[in-house]
């Protein structure tokens, strides 16, 4: 074995064996099977691949620095296939972006594919987006241009077209082992009672009968798509060298889907359970081993305590960087209410937990948005959850007289009275209302608004991720309706192609499209260029005065920056406790005093020097 491998593997290998052995029941034979094999990967690294896993392990804190500005596209969406997304780098490159989350391109079943999440094949990509070759040389020309790959690794389940499902349909009993099978229902059913349902309404219940088999598999998502038994030792190995053949095409970022559902025991709720913490600490290591300059990212799709511990110790990290999605959630209720109070309050909660963890801050992503707020403490307000949750959705839905809102509801359980949201940032910031009935005055505020959203979450500590064509305040696509594989499925309303047409528009500041580019992309070259958007930032949250102002101060070294954002329809004064005087980094105007009138909709990012 080469002497870095052997000197890494040293440095970590009795926490890994008694992570793996505490696992499997002291099968050290399987480790030492899967200690043997990761080398491979390691040799197999491209020189390239290693000198920056060096340099990024001498500067362990590289993705902290406020310096990264990312954009998550669909592939076929935004260019057709990978070959297209290299050739429109430079325009990639034009949004200040450099770090970039192509969505699931793996291959997996047309039709049956839950958008790439049900994966048929690990090591192919899907034909109709090209092949491992062309990800590998996109990976290698975004290296040379120093933007950062990040690629969805689907942990929990496999498609039932998987190689592992077809095996186990035709009855070999090694491969029903790598899922969870069970001749009748009464296991299932024991299950049933205390796991909930992802999607109560169009995937109830956790487990599909096959009728290949005669048996009962668990498909927590979709019935197409099939958990994985992580209690096979073997399942993991196999999925950790899926993981490093992906990292060494040139990945910089792996995001582990649906971490939280990994691991299964019954009488459990399946979720979150010590065993999951366990893998991903086991992959951490694996990856500080063979490739310490990758990140993985934790798509951890729940309230802050059941988050943070997704980021491990810092003896012991697990996740680099994790969703702020609780605070996303808190964002869209704030435009609604246009009430602040419960955004500050989830800001503080953020603000409050060390400096060593890393969030994603983003408005809207490929999935819908969930309204899983603080009830219990809204509930000082007369909020009560499910009246809440109707007005929310009713809101941004244009269901209301006075909303600006245009989205669709998504998993809408009439039971319950649950639904998710979805469209895109410009449609539910009110552009797409005020372009067709064709009010200036209402397109300015909307236009304004939606770089006020930008700018809030591009100042929050963490990696800020745009939505591809949100950059030139792309409208909801309805054309999915017309399409039979997608009609059932309202999140294709904000997942349409990419328009060329308005994309040509962005330099042009007469139009929505150029003032929306160009407003953003200052904004994203002023927080790359200051350190007061780094990770380490003292940041906090002020008074305002009014519900609907929310104000943040970021400090550091000598200088402080006062913002203030309004998510009210009406010019605001925000009343502070102390003077303020300096120079808005958005608008170049000189502000000072303790009142400082916000526009409609408006934002401040306000620089002064500090003693």
């Amino acid at each position: 074995m080469n002497d870095e491998f052997k000197q890494r593997l040293n440095k970590y290998y009795d926490e890994l064996k008694w992570l793996y052995c505490e696992l499997y029941e002291n099968r050290a034979d399987e480790l030492e099977r899967l200690c043997s094999n990761i080398y491979g990967f390691y040799d197999e690294r491209k020189p390239e691949l290693k000198a920056l896993d060096r340099k990024r392990a001498a500067d362990p804190d590289w993705y902290k620095k406020g310096g990264i500005t990312g954009m998550m596209m669909y592939t076929d969406s935004f260019a057709g296939d990978l070959k297209g997304v290299a050739k429109e780098l430079d325009y990639i490159e034009e949004c200040g972006v450099n770090y970039l989350h192509l969505m699931p391109l793996l291959d997996s079943p047309e039709g049956r594919s839950d958008g790439g999440y049900a994966v048929s094949d690990f090591r192919r990509v899907n034909p109709k987006l090209g092949t491992m070759e062309d990800l590998e040389a996109l990976a290698g020309e975004c290296r040379k241009r120093g933007i950062s790959v990040c690629l969805d690794f689907v942990m929990n389940h496999t498609s039932e077209e998987h190689e592992w499902a077809r095996r186990a349909k035709a009855g070999d009993w090694e491969y029903q082992n790598r899922y969870f099978f069970f001749n009748d229902y009464g296991i299932p059913a024991m299950y049933e009672r205390t796991v909930p349902q992802v999607f109560p309404v169009t995937a109830p219940g956790n487990f599909t009968y096959n009728h290949e088999t005669g048996k009962f598999v668990m498909t927590t998502f979709y019935p197409y798509q099939w958990d994985l038994n992580y209690s096979n030792p073997v399942v993991l190995s196999e999925m950790i060298y899926n993981m490093l053949f992906l990292i060494n095409k040139g990945i910089d970022v792996i995001r582990i889907d649906a971490v939280p559902y990994i691991w299964k025991q019954l009488g459990t709720s399946c979720r979150n359970l010590p065993q999951v913490h366990s893998i991903v600490r086991i992959m951490r290591i694996i990856c500080e081993i063979v490739c310490p300059g990758v990140l993985l990212l934790g798509e951890v799709v729940m309230e802050p305590d059941k988050v943070v511990p997704y980021f491990g110790s810092p003896e012991k990290p697990e996740c680099h960087m994790l969703y702020n999605v609780t605070t996303m959630a808190a964002t869209w209720h704030t435009a609604a209410t246009k009430d602040v109070r419960l955004l500050r309050r989830q800001l503080d909660i953020v603000n409050s937990l060390p400096k060593e963890y890393v969030f994603l801050n983003y408005l809207r992503c490929h999935d819908d948005i969930g309204w899983g707020l603080d009830y219990d403490w809204l509930k000082q307000f007369g909020i009560a959850e499910r009246s809440h949750k109707n007005f929310l959705n009713d809101f941004f839905t244009g269901e209301l007289p006075y909303s600006y809102g245009r989205g669709e509801l998504y998993n809408s359980d009439p039971l319950s009275g649950d639904a998710r949201l979805c469209g895109t940032t410009a449609s539910l910031c009110g552009i797409e209302k005020a372009e067709y009935e064709n009010d200036e005055a209402a397109l300015e505020r909307a236009v304004r608004f939606d770089l006020t959203l930008h700018a809030y979450m591009l100042s929050m500590s963490g990696i800020p991720v745009i939505y591809s064509g949100d950059e030139i305040a792309q409208l909801n696509d309805y054309s999915y309706h017309g399409v039979p594989s997608k009609r059932a499925d309202s999140r294709y309303i904000h997942r349409g192609r990419f328009s060329r047409d308005d994309a040509a528009k962005r330099n042009d500041v007469s139009t929505v499209q150029g003032r929306m580019f160009k407003g953003l992309k200052k904004l994203i070259d002023t927080r790359s260029g200051s350190p007061l958007f780094s990770c380490d930032a003292a940041v906090y949250t002020i008074d305002t005065g009014s519900d609907s102002l929310l104000g943040v101060v970021r400090e550091k070294d000598g200088k402080r920056l006062t913002e203030l954002y309004s998510f009210s329809e009406n010019e605001l004064t925000a009343q502070l406790s102390r003077e303020v005087d300096g120079k808005d980094l958005i608008s170049g105007k000189k502000l000072s005093g303790r009142e400082i009138k916000v526009p409609a909709f408006g934002s401040y990012w306000l620089l002064e020097n500090i003693k």
